[in-house]
């Protein structure tokens, strides 16, 4: 726990949160609107300096789909070391080409991209396979060294742990080696089908994938935010048997028992014992792959909630242990939920004695699933009419935050329009205001 206490307390010096290069901005002075940081629960929607090109194959994107990520959540409560004031948030986002670096030989300005949320390089050991979330050349942070023993790939918009990349809950975003991390959206998929390709779509399909979801498993799945949504459906197309769903909002367990009402059993975990639940429906048998899409801020007892407080861990286990205690020996656990460091009472006993795969299914590499579910968005095998709950403008960001972290029944993804953006596209939500959802809850 000192190590923990140490590790996340410690201050940052510049190289822990410089950004390796400055970045370009444009030389006019221009700007524009974007959603910045500025403290815990302080989110902002403010002018700032519109990015150029900064390194030859850079390119810059006019944003015309974002969206809030219920990762984000984690920075909107302060939970993830390297925040600045003023940094740009964001990591799903689209979007029109605006500028090319004289390196870019693949896009050009006007071209139609959805953009990966991990910046990858396309030429180090993990790139080459596309294993695009471990690249090692885009993420300068001496932090997340000290924390996890090696960096992961950089991420945009989500902080100097990530590498310090602004990112694209704003109206235009520099994306470093766009020839690799931008991908044409093909005439015919609409823009609310393809956002959700740069992150949900690939973290949630590498969770069935890592795990090795496979025709007759009995599925569990604990967290229905959008990617557990996802999850459910990636595992039902995979042939699971059985999924059983944990989360206490009734609207997401109803969208979540929607997906196909004969394989889908929901469990109310504010209601019910989980763990009875679980043993009695499958007479013990229990599941053969357990799926983490929760989140670490909120944890389930107040042991946890306590040992928080103190800053004695950063995460907590109630959610891995509940699942570990919950799989069948010899099973799977797949961690896609987002942890940030140190969590206390793992129950490393039941993991080892039973023959349980722990499995750390990482930041998804974006790249190695995001064509092949391009193509399935294209045939029509993936929809996201179930995912995408409303539309707003930017302006209203900062309120989209509060309303998302209030879990305001019935919002999952919200389509964040710019001045770029298109109409809405048909069966796709209209335009509307957060304060009137939160009005109606009222």
């Amino acid at each position: 726990m000192q190590t923990a206490v140490k590790l996340v307390g410690e201050s940052l010096g510049a190289s822990d949160t410089a950004t390796t290069p400055k970045y370009n901005h444009r030389e006019d002075g221009s700007t524009m609107k974007a959603l910045r940081w500025h403290g815990n629960m302080d989110v902002r929607v403010e002018e700032a300096a519109i990015p150029d090109i900064t390194e030859a194959q850079d390119v810059v994107i006019k944003v015309t789909g974002t969206t809030i990520c219920g990762s984000d959540l984690h920075l909107l409560h302060s939970e993830m070391p390297g925040l600045q004031s003023g940094d740009i948030l964001g990591h799903e986002f689209m979007g029109l080409v605006d500028r090319v670096g004289p390196e870019v030989t693949k896009l050009a300005v006007g071209d139609r991209v959805v953009v990966s949320f991990q910046i990858a390089c396309g030429t180090c050991r993990y790139c080459k396979v596309k294993e695009s979330s471990m690249c090692e050349r885009t993420n300068n942070s001496s932090l997340v060294r000290k924390m996890w023993g090696q960096a992961d790939a950089g991420f945009l918009g989500y902080g100097h742990l990530a590498g310090g990349f602004p990112g694209g809950q704003s109206e235009y975003v520099r994306v470093p080696f766009g020839d690799v991390n931008c991908m044409k959206i093909p005439e015919g998929v609409a823009d609310e089908q393809a956002l959700w390709l740069s992150d949900i779509y690939p973290t949630a399909y590498q969770a069935v994938d890592y795990t090795g979801v496979k025709e007759g498993d009995v599925v569990g799945v604990w967290g229905l935010g959008p990617v557990g949504v996802c999850v459910v459906q990636f595992a039902l197309i995979r042939g699971a048997k059985k999924v059983y769903v944990i989360d206490k909002v009734a609207a997401r367990l109803d969208m979540a028992k929607s997906l196909d009402p004969s394989r889908v059993e929901c469990i109310d975990f504010s209601k019910q014992d989980v763990t009875k639940t679980l043993q009695e429906s499958t007479q013990n048998e229990l599941l053969d792959v357990a799926i983490d899409s929760t989140t670490f801020h909120e944890p389930k007892s107040w042991l946890h909630t306590i040992e928080k407080a103190l800053m004695l861990e950063t995460d907590a286990i109630d959610t891995p242990n509940e699942m570990i205690f919950n799989t069948r020996k010899l099973g799977k656990c797949g961690l896609i939920g987002v942890y940030s460091g140190y969590a206390n009472h793992f129950n490393i006993g039941a993991l080892m004695n039973r023959g349980i795969s722990l499995i750390g299914c990482g930041q998804a590499p974006v790249h190695k699933h995001w064509e092949m579910l391009m193509e399935w968005i294209k045939e029509g095998k993936l929809d996201a009419r179930h995912i995408v709950s409303h539309r707003v403008a930017l302006d209203d960001f900062s309120e989209l935050y509060k309303a998302f972290d209030k879990r305001v029944a019935g919002v999952q993804k919200v389509f964040v329009q710019t001045s770029a953006s298109s109409a809405p596209s048909p069966g796709f939500p209209q335009l509307t205001k957060v304060s009137d959802w939160m009005t109606e809850q009222l």
